[in-house]
């Protein structure tokens, strides 16, 4: 049909943060496109703080979304989302995409904290998470999927997390749920009928002098150390509630 897009949306938002020589932190770029719109915050201390707000309803089928954040040495960030991701079935072919680039610099920090993703039912969306870090740099990040909406089955989520620290590569992990996923996504060595699945990775220096051991976080979560100074909290629940409330445990387990 004339004036249907059959190609999905091509959107990109950038955030660069610097440390702005008076004991804060600056945003020389904060850059928004298409459905994905940027705020600044009122922040504290040397923290800058950002909002991520979808203008539309999205990803939809073909959609491609990016998110890049780079931080410089010495400064801080807070990134965080209006409301929740809501991948859809669209008029395109093919799968949505999702890209998300971190970068910390020396002595800089980054809390990357959005709201959760909710996979509908008939889409089809690929997630990836890059974060390239410096030896000296400070990091949480949080991600939370949600499988379907109320009552509804889910789309098919493919979401693969990337950790790098200097230049080693210390976490390369995907999941993937819901229709055409591998067999056994599911079954009680992975979801075991949960409808939310989170990871929290928290990167920090005095890790490495002092290692957190690996434990249980109750009975549907875990807590394991990486290599290098970062730990990985990996958690299932019911529903989005749930799953919120350990991973801020764990979050407070660790400071």
């Amino acid at each position: 049909m004339d004036g249907v897009n059959v190609t999905g949306v091509r959107a990109t938002a950038r955030i660069v943060a610097r440390e702005d020589g008076r004991g804060g932190t600056a945003l020389p770029v904060l850059e928004g496109d298409g459905p994905l719109a940027l705020r600044r915050t009122r922040g504290s201390g040397a923290e800058a703080q950002v909002m991520l707000v979808g203008a539309m309803s999205g990803p939809l089928g073909g959609d491609h979304f990016a998110v890049e954040a780079g931080v410089g040495a010495g400064a801080r960030l807070r990134v965080g989302s209006a409301a929740a991701t809501i991948a859809l079935p669209g008029q395109a072919k093919g799968e949505s995409r999702y890209d998300v680039r971190l970068s910390v610099a020396e002595d800089g920090e980054l809390h990357w904290l959005p709201e959760q993703l909710i996979s509908v039912r008939g889409s089809d969306l690929r997630v990836a998470t890059r974060v390239d870090l410096a030896e000296s740099a400070r990091l949480v990040l949080r991600e939370e999927q949600v499988l379907g909406r109320v009552g509804e089955e889910p789309g098919r989520l493919t979401s693969r997390l990337t950790l790098r620290i200097g230049e080693r590569t210390v976490l390369d992990q995907e999941l993937a749920c819901g229709p055409g996923a591998p067999g056994g996504w599911d079954g009680p060595a992975v979801l075991g009928g949960h409808r939310a699945v989170g990871q929290l990775l928290v990167v920090r220096p005095e890790f490495t002098r002092k290692p957190v051991a690996a434990r249980m976080l109750g009975e549907c979560a875990s807590l394991v150390p990486l290599a290098g100074p970062a730990v990985l909290v990996s958690a299932i629940a019911s529903d989005a509630l749930r799953l919120r409330r350990v991973l801020d445990e764990a979050l407070a387990s660790l400071e």
